[in-house]
């Protein structure tokens, strides 16, 4: 009996050893699973690098006069006032076919009064592709011409990260409703719903300036 006794204490010992040993394993010295390696981030693609410019585009074709008729952007000041934008034209000139920068003149109207803003662009190694530069690099704005022909332009901005899209006529007379349509929708591909779009007016454009009111500038939108 005193051998039966002492068996069945050993296998009472050896049980608990091992319910001990489980509740280590589900409690204060818990085996973790092994940490999984994770996958790569994929590199950052900025918008404007998934928006080709035209590759047809002729850049003597874009010198001349473009009225803004349009404009989707998140751009905080036209959220806040993009009731009340002004009449805006746009004026590009190219001195030699070998000079690699356009000229640009923009003319609105701020306070009642006509003003000039004066930049350059800068002709890139991909046609259809521009800059427009800050004071570093990482202040440049990059610019693309989506499309192009006689009548209108699609233009695509994109600086820090954000992207501005605007859409310019060779005239003031409105665009077919095809055209306007189609700009919305390429806006929508750039999360810029219906709510991001400004049409600007196009009547009672900018002349003449005087030289106190031509500033060299880099605008924010």
């Amino acid at each position: 009996m005193a051998g039966v006794r002492r068996c069945m204490l050993a296998v009472a010992v050896l049980m608990c050893l091992c319910l001990w040993g489980s509740t280590e394993a589900a409690g204060g010295a818990r085996s973790r699973p092994r940490p999984q390696r994770r996958p790569p981030k994929k590199p950052k693609v900025e918008p404007i690098d998934l928006t080709p410019a035209a590759q047809n585009i002729d850049i003597q074709q874009m010198t001349g006069t473009w009225y803004l008729l349009n404009t989707a952007s998140k751009c905080s000041y036209l959220i806040n006032h993009g009731t009340k934008v002004e009449p805006t034209v746009m004026t590009l000139t190219r001195s030699t076919a070998s000079d690699q920068t356009l000229s640009v003149s923009t003319k609105t109207r701020h306070n009642h009064q006509c003003w000039e803003i004066l930049q350059v662009y800068h002709l890139t190694p991909t046609p259809g592709k521009l800059t427009l530069k800050g004071a570093n690099p990482e202040l440049n704005t990059e610019i693309a011409i989506g499309e192009m022909d006689n009548n209108y332009a699609i233009m695509y901005y994109q600086k820090r990260g954000k992207i501005t899209m605007k859409l310019y006529g060779r005239s003031v007379d409105d665009l077919p409703e095809p055209m306007l349509t189609k700009f919305e929708q390429l806006a929508e591909t750039q999360g810029l719903g219906l709510a991001y779009l400004f049409p600007f007016p196009t009547y009672s454009h900018c002349g003449a300036v005087d030289q106190d009111h031509v500033i060299n500038c880099v605008p924010t939108c």
